[in-house]
């Protein structure tokens, strides 16, 4: 006689304290409810057991190219979905490491949000390991006075949603939890994505050492410089932002770290970003418009070039040069590439830098790539439930693409925006006088337009803010 057993397993989660840097500790307010998962087996006279239709299906085959934090991530994702997933990533020691251009990133509540949905475990060891800076003061100051112009509200938004509050961490401890939670049986070193071929039941890549491994969808996540993109569209050049960024990484611990997370100081032409990155860390942005491939520096170098080119502004920017050395200071020129209205072919698509690079300025980069993630896996979910048809297969990528590029549009936009208006920042107008005697007076009077300005600034940054740290209405 045959006996039916259920077997069900429950998790539930209870609040949890973080230590968000090494200075504080906050609470994680998300609730959640408790998980249960159930599976039917019957077994036979003999002790057959009958598997059920979950384990009967075939697995969803996914081929992603690019192991970065987009990448992982999926790739992370799509591996507790229990699809069969492979990351083909060209070197994996540049992915690690902190790279030549590579510093620590800012994870918003709504990107921290998505990883704790994928994989608690892992989205709790990167909040243990970064630093949290909504609950301290941030927003954009005049670079001359060091005087505050307008305020971001990180912390009110996350509360009222109860999400994990913004925090960055450094790329490398980033990338190496993802890395080791993704699997070396999943994330394939030196294999570099060069091409691939569409065929009516799947994908077929190819890569740069004759391999080819078979899918049934490409994921294309291998950044601005992407293959996928170009395969797909063509090659086309990068539009250079009209700006250079030196970056700066230095053991320095200034006097206001306990109150001021996240700091934008502002100037014409030239705009400067600093942050709180823990462990006794600051990391600096000073961005500059010239013309790109501009290498070229006085004697003392990089260093002496930004000093020269700050020396005017108020302490706290100098005191970040001047305590950075010299082989810490990096540059590179800032590109991004113009929206595309759709990003996929087919069977392969596009995630992250690979579909919209866009500039720095709002450090949201790597929280659209994490947003992509999730809102692809929920298509692809729709259809891994049985054997999916070529249409159905296609279908999901169209819907994940659609639900994704508007909110990625208006971020885009925003960030080329706000590099325009940050560098055409000017508080005062200045007034030569002649008088009787021979010398020049200078003197100085406050813009007529930078009260209507911040008036501005006060209305719209909270709705934003607000708009942008929740998410695309996915929490």
């Amino acid at each position: 006689m045959a006996s039916v057993q259920i077997l069900c397993s429950c998790t539930s989660t209870s609040q949890v304290q973080y230590h968000g840097s090494s200075r504080y500790r906050y609470g994680y307010p998300s609730e959640r409810l408790n998980e249960r998962r159930c599976s039917v087996r019957v077994k036979g006279g003999k002790g057959m057991v009958l598997p059920n239709l979950e384990e009967e299906k075939r697995k969803l085959r996914v081929l992603v190219a690019g192991g970065g934090i987009g990448g992982l991530v999926l790739a992370l994702a799509a591996k507790h979905k229990g699809y069969e997933v492979k990351v083909f990533e060209k070197d994996l020691s540049a992915v690690r490491g902190e790279g030549r251009h590579r510093g620590p990133i800012q994870l918003l509540s709504s990107a921290l949000a998505v990883l704790e949905a994928i994989d608690q475990s892992v989205a709790w060891q990167i909040m243990e390991a970064g630093c949290v800076t909504a609950n301290r003061t941030n927003g954009l100051a005049d670079g001359l006075s060091g005087e505050w112009f307008g305020l971001f509200d990180l912390l009110t938004p996350a509360s009222r949603k109860r999400l994990p509050l913004t925090l960055v961490i450094c790329r490398m401890t980033l990338q190496d939890i993802l890395v080791n939670a993704v699997g070396s049986n999943i994330l394939r070193n030196k294999s570099k994505v060069v091409d691939f071929i569409q065929e009516p039941t799947k994908v077929r890549v190819i890569l740069e050492n004759g391999e080819q491994h078979d899918g049934d969808i490409l994921i294309g996540a291998d950044g601005i410089w992407s293959e996928v993109r170009s395969k797909l569209f063509g090659l086309k050049e990068a539009n250079y932002s009209g700006f250079t960024c030196y970056s700066g990484l230095t053991s320095y611990v200034p006097p206001y770290i306990d109150t001021i997370g996240y700091r934008v100081f502002l100037g014409m032409n030239q705009y400067f970003v600093a942050s709180d990155v823990g462990h006794g860390k600051m990391q600096w942005y000073a961005f500059h418009g010239e013309p790109p491939l501009n290498d070229s520096f006085p004697e003392g170098g990089k260093k002496k070039r930004l000093l020269n080119l700050f020396g005017n502004w108020c302490n706290e920017v100098i005191a970040l040069i001047s305590e950075t050395p010299e082989n810490m200071i990096l540059q590179r020129d800032i590109y991004d590439r113009d929206m595309i209205n759709t990003w996929g072919i087919d069977r392969v698509t596009l995630l992250g830098d690979a579909a919209h690079p866009m500039q720095p300025n709002l450090g949201q980069g790597g929280c659209m790539a994490i947003e992509d993630c999730y809102q692809l896996i929920l298509e692809l979910d729709k259809i891994a439930r049985h054997d999916p048809d070529e249409s159905e297969v296609i279908s999901a990528l169209r819907r994940y693409e659609k639900k994704r590029i508007p909110r990625v549009r208006v971020l885009h936009t925003a960030s080329r925006m706000a590099s325009k208006m940050l560098v055409n920042y000017q508080p005062y107008i200045e007034f030569k006088f002649w008088p009787l005697s021979k010398n020049v007076t200078n003197m100085q009077i406050k813009h007529p337009g930078i009260h209507a300005a911040q008036a501005l600034f006060k209305f719209t940054s909270p709705q934003f803010v607000t708009w942008m740290m929740e998410g695309h209405g996915l929490w």
